[in-house]
This record gives C-alpha cells, structure tokens and sequence, in this order.
C-alpha cells in the first residue's frame, strides 16, 4: 500500500446525494471491482484447468457440450444443447420458446444419465425443471448480421470482415442466465460457503465464461463441416474481439430497487476504492505508466463502440471529445506532485461530463490492484440482516432519517401527473415487472412498491398523525401500509448507498439508468439501447479464453489494444 499523508484521509467517498443519481448511475462504466474481473483474476490466480469433456455437434449444428471448469475443491461443467433454430423463430423476447443454444452450469460432472435427462429439460428453460445439481439456467440466439458471415469465410478459408466483427461484437447473445432457484435450480445458500462463489454473481459469470468458449468452438466446426479441408479457424487476436451479447429488458431494472443492501456494498465497494486511490500521496512510475497506457486503450474502445439508439449516440457524441481533452491535458499534468490522483479526480469533476468522470474513475482505479482488489469480498450482502424493523425507534428520529435519507422527495409536489406517470407492475403472462403509464392504463391496482421517494413522502405525512416521542411500533399498527418504507429508511440510515435518490416513476425516467448501472457491475461493456426500456451488451469482449487465461492478463483485455497504426 502506499505511504499515505495523515490529512488525506479527509478524503471520503463520494456521497450518496451524488452518486445515487439516476444520471450518473446511467452513466457507470466495468472497472476492477466488476464481477467478470473478478471472476478471471480468481481463475487464473487459483490455476483453474478448463476442458472440452463432451462436444457431440452434427453439421448441422445440433447436438450436446461440455464444458468443464476444475478448480481446487470443485468441478463445474457447462452443458450446453445447441439448436438449428428457424430464422424466423429467433426472437429475444422473454416470451420465446425456442432458441439456438440453451445452457445449464452443472454441479460436478454431468454423467450420460445426468445429460439425458437434462435434455429433456433444458431446451424447454420455463417449461422444463431443474434440480439442485443445476446452478444456472441459461438460453442464447445467434447473431443474425455476423454469424453465417463467419462460418462462410472461414469455411472458404478467409478472416471474417474485422469491421463487421468490430460492430457487432458477438456470435451469439443471452437472453437469460438464470440463478438463485430458478426453475428448481440450485439456491444460492446452497454454494455461499464456497470459496469461488465468494463475491457477487460469479457462477453467473462463469456460465456466460464458457459459453463464449462454446459460441466460437461451434462455429468453427461448422466451417469445418461446411468447408472440409478449405476451412481455417479464427485468427487468436481477432477471435478474442467477439464476445457474448446480451439483451437485458425490464425484467432486470427493479433489482437494485428490490435489494437495498446488495446495491449498498456493490457502490460502497467501489466508492471506497476511489476514495483510497484519492489519498495515494505519491504515484510509482509504474502506477502512472500503468494508466497512460490504457487511457488511449479507453479512447479506442469508445470508437468501437456502436449505437443507433439517439441516447446513446447523443452519450457517445460527449464521451469520445472528453477523454480526447483527458488524454491532450496529461502530458502538462504533474504527477509527482502530492495526491495526484485526487487533483486529476477533482480536474474530471470540472471538466468532463458525467460519463467521462465515471470512465476517469475506471482508469484512475486500474494502477491499484494491492489496494483496492480485496473490496470484491464485501460486495455480496445478507439481507435478512436488514429486513427487521426497529420499532423502538422514536417517531421524531424516523421523521429526522426521512428528512435525511428523503429530502429530494419531500421537495416533489405528488398531487402533479409528472411525478406520477408510470407504475411499476408484474406481467400475468410470465411473471416479469413492466413499467406502464398510470394515466392511460388500468394498472394502478396492480402497481409493485418499487416507487421509493413517493412512499417516503407518505410516511413522512402520516407520521405528523403520531407525536415525536411515541415509537415505530406503535406508529405501524395504525399504518401497517408504511411498513416497507419505514424498513427503507432505517436501512438506508445506516447504508449510505442503499436508496437511490431520485424518482422511479417520473414521466421522464429512463429505466436504461437502471439497467447500466446493474450491468456495470457486471463488467458489461458498449452498452447499446434499443429503446429506453431494454439494452443490448457485450461480455468478455477481449477477454482471453479458457485455454489462455494461464498465459494472459485477467484484467487489462477491458481495453482493447491499439493497433499498430496508432
């Protein structure tokens, strides 16, 4: 760690009036705590062995794989059953039935008794049932625009176009990969106290690891079966540019207002390992080549990164200008001056937009393995810990935390349509949320309480019905309807970053906020809307793959390497 002055550690993380934003939550980019970083550094540090156990694949591209992780103590096995799905049944709504390739993380080995039955279950996800030997359920569909592109170059023995690669990014993209119980599958407190479940979501991670080894396994055997003797196999460098895509809808927003203390420890984690960055007093060389390295890396991702949707473009159009004005302000900045991270932090906070700052942050993170990499540990969350309700709180203390946690709401006039617009329910027909339009839809009966600030405000109201020194529990058998909001604000009184701070059903919120913020978490990149309710993504990209992660980098393949022309 190093040597840090004592008046840096007046340094805090950022607060959570700041960072809790919809804005600059939308505007979150992967960094070192990202669950897929987290993944691949455990991976290669544990020397993880990886092995193609089973690929029984016709020409036609249909059959049965496995995929076999071994790790110290336990064994995973991805089995994947791959599909000649008609093009006009390819669809990446939740309420498709048919997909080209669908998955299950198997516990141990599968045997031929295991994989028969799976095959009478998997294929059908929803429709079919899953036991505790399955830890993830997962389906993905093919690239329609890249994947006969590349199975009829490489079968004629040529590269598929780098630029068509370069803009789509992945042969085949998820649709789902389901955990936690789903389906019959096994429950997360089955795996907490293994050691490579340590960390949020990294058998999820690991499922979607191997299917990308998988989506490229399968397509050059179909070039092979396609092109016989002629056929060639993706060049390496450009084999690493494809990466698994994902389409992620509504389905995933309301997650981080549904888990309050997982949401906390994921940002506070990340805050924390800013603010320690913040208080290094002095930068090594090798921390400061370290960053001018990947900063052009970082400009070069953005250029690859494509989007139609006017959001993103309009983000885009913002990003690329900010981080070429970073790059041009570095050779001037002083690095061998005192606390230089923060002084560039605090020069980001004046001159970048908010997806510069937060790509910035990213960057000035990278150099700090040692001392911020072991934060990834605190980043899951016990939440029965937090569901039990003080009722010996006072009323005036409740009315103080709301006034705290809640200002912003309190300021909203809740009797306007604005602030009212949308309403959050669940689909009847596959149990799925959905945000719909208060005023022009009969929903309002069936509405989910995933409208925090509008729920504190009626507390808050309400608690004017009780004097300051009666209690909570008092208080609660009167209003019994207040009893999720008062268990919100007295966790977010003591978990800073619980509660985001902003509307969830304004007329102009924008649930792809959600949805990036999640996802970058995740380690997700080139995040690209197709409207303001769904997203589509990129995993791995330029991540080594199983048979070269003991030689390769777990952590800087984020950033794409220039080309020899740069």
């Amino acid at each position: 760690m190093q040597k840090q002055d004592i008046s840096l550690e007046t340094i805090a993380p950022r607060p959570a009036s700041e960072v809790m934003r919809l804005s600059r939550m939308g505007c979150f980019h992967q960094h070192r705590l990202s669950f897929m970083r987290v993944l691949l550094r455990r991976l290669k540090s544990q020397e993880w062995r990886f092995e193609a156990a089973l690929f029984d694949i016709d020409k036609q591209g249909v059959g049965v794989a496995v995929y076999s992780a071994h790790g110290p103590k336990n064994t995973y096995s991805l089995v994947a059953f791959a599909n000649d799905l008609a093009p006009e049944k390819r669809s990446d709504r939740v309420i498709a039935t048919e997909w080209d390739a669908t998955f299950t993380l198997f516990d141990g080995v599968p045997s031929t008794q295991d994989i028969a039955r799976l095959r009478q279950n998997i294929p059908l996800q929803e429709a079919g049932r899953a036991q505790e030997s399955e830890l993830t359920i997962s389906r993905a569909n093919r690239s329609v625009r890249l994947w006969d592109h590349v199975v009829q170059r490489l079968a004629t023995g040529q590269q598929p176009d780098a630029t068509l690669v370069d803009q789509v990014g992945y042969l085949m993209r998820t649709t789902a990969v389901y955990g936690s119980g789903k389906f019959g599958a096994a429950d997360r407190e089955t795996l907490k106290e293994r050691d490579e479940c340590q960390g949020a979501f990294q058998i999820e991670m690991l499922t979607v690891f191997l299917i990308r080894a998988f989506a490229l396994d399968l397509v050059e055997h179909m070039a092979r079966a396609q092109g016989g003797q002629r056929a060639v196999v993706l060049d390496p460098s450009l084999r690493r540019k494809f990466g698994i895509g994902n389409s992620t809808g509504l389905g995933m927003a309301p997650f981080l207002i549904n888990h309050p203390m997982l949401l906390n420890n994921w940002i506070a984690a990340k805050e924390e390992a800013l603010a320690r960055v913040r208080r290094v007093e002095w930068a090594s060389q090798d921390a400061i080549d370290t960053f001018q390295e990947l900063l052009p890396r970082a400009l070069q991702n953005i250029k690859d990164w494509h989007s139609e949707h006017p959001l993103q473009v309009q983000k885009l159009a913002k990003l690329k200008p900010d981080i070429e004005q970073l790059i041009a302000y570095i050779p001037d900045f002083k690095f061998n001056t005192p606390a230089p991270w923060n002084q560039l932090f605090l020069w980001g906070q004046k001159n970048l937009g908010q997806d510069g700052q937060e790509l910035l942050i990213s960057l000035m993170m990278e150099p700090y393995g040692d001392l911020i990499d072991g934060l990834s540990s605190c980043m899951t969350a016990d939440e029965l810990t937090g569901f039990r309700i003080d009722g010996t709180m006072s009323i005036g203390r409740l009315k103080a935390l709301c006034e705290m946690i809640y200002d912003w709401a309190l300021e909203i006039d809740w009797a306007q349509k604005q602030p009212n617009s949308r309403a959050w329910y669940v689909s009847c027909e596959k149990l799925e949320p959905r945000l719909g339009e208060r005023f022009d839809e009969d929903i309002a009966e069936f509405e989910q309480p995933l409208q925090p600030g509008r729920d504190a405000a009626r507390l808050y109201k309400d608690l004017d019905s009780m004097p300051d020194t009666a209690q909570v529990a008092e208080f609660l058998m009167a209003h019994p309807e207040h009893r999720h909001s008062v268990r919100r604000c007295q966790l977010a009184a003591r978990c800073d970053y619980a509660e985001i701070r902003d509307n969830t059903i304004d007329a102009e919120m924008l649930p792809i906020d959600l949805l990036r913020a999640k996802l970058s978490f995740f380690g997700a990149t080139h995040f690209d809307p197709r409207s303001d309710r769904w997203v589509r993504i990129n995993m791995f990209r330029m991540a080594p793959f199983p048979h070269e992660l003991a030689q390769s980098d777990p952590d800087h393949w984020t950033y794409p390497p220039l080309s020899a022309a740069e």
